[in-house]
This record gives structure tokens, C-alpha cells and sequence, in this order.
């Protein structure tokens, strides 16, 4: 078993959180693939999470190869895109219907790169800005995250932890909501040791906070379960993440964080600090991760026996400063 202990580069205590306006992603070009071999046991109807979200302000091109015994699906059985996650985030899962007994393999690669960069931006230094929009300015959005997403849900229990988090954090009376999301990164990073295959796929946040220890799934579980405790909405985020070590899909989470002016924004929050979050790709958004699974299977029998991901981000990787970030 390996483990690696969560890195020493604190997130900030913030006295002018209210009005601090958050970083965007790097105006540079990401290179991400996906290659998956799965031995189709039985026929199964699968879905894959794999292809980077079509965000608006990106422009994304790619393409995914599926092949079964080496030559092409049948013509019912190939895959078919479909749009998921919330409005307008260009997110995308592929459908195959009846697949056939046989080894099946799924290669997905994908270039994503800004579609109109302002002048000087995409150069190597790392600290060029992407674009930051005002999100959830929509009144009825903002009305369904405020309910769907403080709801505890299957890996997020949010209920349970009630308790601890008010006494643990205080609540949105006593903190900004930018205070309390970072305390609670810094609370589980502090909390968590990351440790790969120390979780299986029925563990949640409380099962993880009882252990101390999981891989970024379990961090970000954790994250997002007691940002809903402390009544901030939250959702987890699947993405390819350049400098991720072993590299991996990756989770991360994401608060709705509401400033003193009234401005909001979905910020990034990645306990396991294992990646620069502005250099972050968008896969997939729910509300934990039963929505946003790489891959699942409705019926038949599979089992996966490789996997390979990759993630390359156009020139240095950006420093992560622990401030505030959101995603494309």
C-alpha cells in the first residue's frame, strides 16, 4: 500500500474573502486522452464519462475511437453523445447499446484550447488568466443549486454531519462564504492522508472521515459534504487534471460561493492538492460521484483491465497559490 500525505501549501486565511474576485483557468492549451480495455463478458449497455466538457470561451477537438475484437461495433452498438450536467456546460456522455461479448476498447483524445484569447494571452508564464464569468446569475438556477445541491446525497450525507460542521466551522452568520469553504479545505486536508486503494466504491464522507485516510474521490466527498452541512451549496467535478501524480481521471469539488457584493461563483476546492487547479479540465458535474462516473454498465457483465489516462497542459504548469479558483 502507498501513501502520500497531503502537501504543506496551506490555503490562506483570508481577511477581504468577501471582495477577493477569483482566478480563472490558464489561457493555455490542454491535451487530454482516455484509453480504457474491458472485457465485455456478456451483452451490456455502457456509458462513458470521458470527453472534456464543450465549455463556452473553449474550443475542444476530439474524437472517440471504440473498437470490439479489433474491428468496428455493429451499427446499433456504436456509441452515441448525449448531453448531461447542468445547462449550458457543454458536458457530454457517450451511449453504446448492446455490445457484444469480446474485448472492447474505448480510446478517447482530445485537445482543448481557448477559441478567442486576448492579446498576450497563452504564453508559457503560467500566469495568463482564463475567463472568469459570472455564473448562476439565472434566479431559477440559482434557486435549484440552492436546494438540489445543500440536499445530502449518496456519497455525500451531508445530515449526518450536521453537527460537527457548525461546531467544527461556525456557520454563513459568523463567516463569509468564501471563510468557511477554505476552512474546510484546509480542515480536510489536514484530516485526510491519500492513500491509493484504501476506499471502495460504496464508501462516502462519513465512512472516509472516520477512517482518515482516501484517494481524491474521498477528499472531495468530504469537501463537498460539509460545505452542504454548512448550507453552501456543492457539487463534485471529474476532470483531467496536467500535473496530477499518479496521473489518473481526478475529483475535485465545487462550492457556490456568494461574495459581499452579491457576485457568485463556483469555486474550486482540491483537499488532496495534488494538481494546480487552474490547469484543470471539466469531464463531468453532480452531485457526487454516482453522476459522474467514467464508466457504467446497465446490465450484462464486464470487467475493466486497463486503463490509461493523460493530461498535458501547453508550457509550465501554473504555481498553485491556494487562492481562489474556478473552472472554466
Amino acid at each position: 500500500m502507498t501513501t502520500v500525505p497531503p502537501s504543506g501549501n496551506d490555503v490562506p486565511e483570508s481577511t477581504s474573502a468577501g471582495v477577493e474576485r477569483p482566478s480563472g483557468p490558464v489561457l493555455r492549451a490542454r491535451r487530454v486522452s482516455a484509453r480504457l480495455v474491458l472485457d465485455v463478458r456478456s451483452t451490456c449497455d455502457l456509458s462513458f464519462l470521458v470527453a472534456a466538457a464543450r465549455t463556452p470561451g473553449w474550443r475542444v477537438d476530439d474524437e472517440l475511437v471504440v473498437h470490439l475484437g479489433g474491428a468496428e461495433l455493429p451499427v446499433g452498438a456504436r456509441p452515441v453523445e448525449v448531453p448531461v450536467g447542468p445547462a449550458g456546460s457543454g458536458e457530454r456522455m457517450h451511449v453504446l447499446t448492446g455490445v457484444p461479448q469480446g474485448e472492447l476498447v474505448v480510446e478517447y483524445t482530445g485537445t482543448v484550447a481557448p477559441a478567442a484569447a486576448p492579446d498576450g494571452a497563452g504564453q508559457d508564464d503560467g500566469q495568463d488568466d482564463g475567463p472568469v464569468r459570472p455564473q448562476a446569475t439565472d434566479p431559477q438556477q440559482a434557486a435549484r443549486d440552492r436546494f438540489e445541491l445543500n440536499r445530502p446525497s449518496r456519497y455525500c450525507p451531508s445530515d449526518e454531519l450536521a453537527a460537527f460542521a457548525a461546531a467544527e466551522f461556525g456557520s454563513r452568520r459568523e463567516r463569509s462564504d468564501a471563510d468557511l469553504a477554505a476552512a474546510v479545505e484546509r480542515w480536510v486536508a489536514g484530516r485526510l492522508v491519500y492513500t491509493s486503494g484504501s476506499s471502495t466504491s460504496f464508501d462516502g464522507a462519513v465512512q472516509t472521515m472516520l477512517r482518515g485516510q482516501g484517494v481524491c474521490r474521498d477528499y472531495a466527498h468530504l469537501v463537498v459534504a460539509l460545505c452542504r452541512a454548512l448550507e453552501l451549496p456543492a457539487r463534485l467535478t471529474a476532470v483531467y487534471a496536467p500535473g496530477l501524480s499518479p496521473m489518473d481521471f481526478h475529483a475535485v469539488a465545487e462550492v457556490r460561493v456568494v461574495r459581499d457584493d452579491g457576485a457568485a461563483a463556483w469555486e474550486v476546492l482540491d483537499a488532496t492538492r495534488l494538481a494546480p487547479r487552474r490547469s484543470l479540465t471539466r469531464i463531468s458535474t453532480g452531485r457526487d460521484a454516482a453522476d459522474t462516473a467514467f464508466l457504467t454498465s446497465l446490465r450484462g457483465g464486464l470487467v475493466l483491465q486497463q486503463m490509461t489516462v493523460t493530461a498535458v497542459l501547453d508550457g509550465d504548469l501554473p504555481a498553485e497559490d491556494g487562492g481562489r479558483t474556478v473552472l472554466a
